[in-house]
């Protein structure tokens, strides 16, 4: 996925998240509990490049798993977390799990040793572009924000290609 739309999500994640949770300063806690975001995008590779081109587009309604397990260390424990839940993405292509907060997992200050992601798509989409192309991602990117104790993990894009490739649209991509 092109970097500039990566950090172009991640921004608008960010003020979303600023907006819905106030821009007021408050007290943090002596032992804060983070956040935690998982964020991808679901377009259809029109070109069959594997990277989002000119010709490509977002796909809203498409159904995504998404599975996280994060190894937490406290002063007087290492537990385990895994989470699974499935997303369907928005208008935008943006599909968006929040993960509730857990005691002992503080991602930002790295409590949070292992953290690992993966998004995968569970079914087909339209007949314009219904065959699965980048069907599993896993984390690329993650952000993390002390003020806000939140993080944010950012997936490889997924993308659906169509049946046939048009030819004429795409003859300056191989």
């Amino acid at each position: 996925m092109d970097p500039i739309i990566h950090l172009l999500l991640l921004h608008l994640l960010l003020l979303a998240s600023s907006f819905k949770h106030g821009l007021s300063v408050e007290a943090q806690p002596s032992n804060p509990i983070s956040r935690i975001t998982v964020v991808g995008v679901v377009f259809c590779d029109t070109c069959s490049s594997n990277t989002f081109s000119r010709h490509s587009y977002l796909l809203q309604g498409v159904e995504v798993n998404i599975e996280c397990k994060f190894k937490a260390r406290s002063p007087k424990t290492t537990e385990q977390m895994s989470v699974s839940a499935n997303r369907t993405t928005n208008r935008y292509g943006v599909y968006k799990l929040e993960i509730p907060r857990v005691d002992g997992v503080d991602c930002v200050e790295g409590l949070a040793i292992e953290s690992v992601c993966q998004a995968s798509l569970t079914g087909r989409k339209s007949r314009a572009c219904g065959i699965p192309g980048l069907k599993t991602s896993t984390n690329q990117i993650s952000v993390k924000s002390k003020q806000d104790n939140l993080c944010i993990y950012s997936l490889n894009a997924l993308s659906y290609r169509p049946t046939e490739r048009n030819a004429t649209l795409c003859r300056n991509h191989k």
